[in-house]
């Protein structure tokens, strides 16, 4: 679970900044009104998935596909880590405010089998999580409460305008409390090309599990994430951005 949830997060800080547009004239009494532009810009990330030898055990992608009324989010991830392999598919639906409207996730860990959806209400501040067979739970949730997947674009979104959020809950199932600090520039190397990368180290904390991850950002306007650490037991597996 760890390295699923740390993966989500790492993965997926890639919400583009994206300016006010500029004020228009006023349209013909006729024309039809301009319709709002999306908060995030359509993308795909592709990562390789590595054991600490730096054997490749899979891949994870990362989509972003907004609407003006909708932003919609996706990540896919294939691992296998000898004796155990991990396939899951999480969706996404927000509001242009990263506040949350549902996620679903679906998969495999092991001999379990996942399948799950979590269904947010902002104005009650709750959020109501079902899973395959019958089981339903119900949370209280802050403002505008995010998902993993939503807060990740989020939060990329606020390190391009230079900022860094807060220690808040983050919800993926059961809610965790991520909170993020930013420790300097390094360089590294990613795909063969060495490249300055802002490190921000995030640490994540649920009902039965605490674990923190490196997240290394390209330093250009949109804060590309290039390359997540995350140690574990095992040892420290990474995904690397692949071009």
């Amino acid at each position: 679970m760890k390295l699923l949830f740390l993966s989500v997060i790492a993965c997926a800080l890639f919400a583009q900044e994206h300016p006010a547009p500029a004020p228009q004239p006023p349209a013909p009494a006729k024309a039809e009104p301009a319709k709002p532009k999306p908060a995030t810009k359509s993308e795909s990330l592709k990562y390789e998935v590595n054991w600490p030898s730096g054997l490749s055990l899979g891949e994870a992608i990362l989509t972003s596909a907004p609407t003006p009324s909708l932003l919609n989010f996706a990540f896919q991830m294939d691992a296998s880590i000898p004796g155990f392999s991990v396939s899951e598919s999480v969706d996404s639906r927000a509001t242009p405010e990263f506040c949350s409207v549902l996620l679903y996730k679906r998969g495999v860990r092991g001999s379990r089998k996942v399948d799950e959806r979590t269904e947010f209400d902002q104005a009650k501040m709750t959020a109501t999580r079902k899973t395959e067979g019958g089981g339903k739970s119900e949370l209280s949730t802050p403002a505008c409460a995010k998902d993993a997947l939503a807060f990740l674009y989020f939060l990329r979104r606020e390190l391009a305008a230079g900022r860094l959020p807060p220690q808040q809950k983050v919800y993926y199932g059961s809610a965790y409390a991520v909170s993020l600090k930013f420790t300097g520039t390094e360089r590294i190397v990613v795909a063969g090309e060495a490249l300055e990368a802002e490190k921000i180290t995030a640490s994540v904390k649920g009902p039965v599990t605490a674990a923190t991850a490196d997240l290394f950002f390209a330093k250009d306007a949109v804060r590309t994430p290039l390359l997540i650490r995350v140690p574990l037991k095992a040892g420290q597996f990474s995904l690397e951005l692949i071009r």
